[in-house]
């Protein structure tokens, strides 16, 4: 695989959604194979991180981004953190490149505010930015059940070119742990961005 400085960015979205280990666990997915990852945190995922995980994330984006650099021990160059309201970070606009974009987790909110364009906050602008260029936009649902508006914002965000992909593991491998959960859901947004992994078998190829 080629230098991650010669790589467009991935950038990954997580809101305010439970389930923070699924992004957290993507993002170490991404650092570990070798891609660049500019990562976009509401403040509510800041919250749902400290109450689901025992990370401990800082106030400032720059301490975070300094933090997760060491705690995933990546290359300094390799992970960005940009907060909300930061409007002049790269992905709030269309001429900065980038591979494709993942919102994981994400709310029921953040869904209903890109399916309608609103463009309210960088993560949001992201996404927008995302389908007007005609990239890979992958959100990451983490919520039950579904109401008729959430159900025709997906529609209508999949008919946009978006990926909805809910957090639904599956259960056929028969996983024991609740990180083998969590890895199945990873393992298919790989799988949307062709990214090769192995973090469990495929269907047929068991044993």
């Amino acid at each position: 695989m080629p230098s991650s400085t010669t790589l467009h960015p991935i950038i990954l979205g997580m809101t305010g959604a439970s389930g923070a280990d699924y992004g957290l666990r993507l993002l170490q997915c991404l650092l570990e194979a070798g891609w660049p990852v500019q990562l976009l945190l509401s403040k509510a995922a800041q919250i749902v991180i400290h109450m689901e995980t025992d990370l401990r994330l800082p106030s400032r984006t720059g301490d975070i981004q300094r933090m997760l650099i060491d705690y995933y021990r990546c290359d300094p160059g390799q992970l960005r953190v940009y907060g909300q309201d930061q409007w002049t970070a790269p992905p709030a606009s269309g001429s900065a490149l980038a591979r494709a974009m993942v919102v994981c987790p994400c709310t029921t909110g953040a869904l209903a505010a890109i399916a309608n364009g609103n463009s309210d906050n960088l993560l949001e602008r992201a996404a927008d930015v995302s389908l007007k260029e005609g990239r890979k936009l992958i959100l990451v649902l983490r919520e039950t059940p579904f109401s008729v508006i959430h159900l025709e914002n997906m529609l209508r965000l999949a008919r946009a070119g978006a990926v909805i992909l809910p957090a639904n593991p599956g259960f056929y491998y028969r996983p024991t742990t609740a990180a083998q959960l969590v890895d199945f859901i990873v393992a298919r947004i790989l799988d949307q961005l062709a990214i090769p992994h192995t973090l469990l078998p495929r269907w047929g190829e068991e044993g």
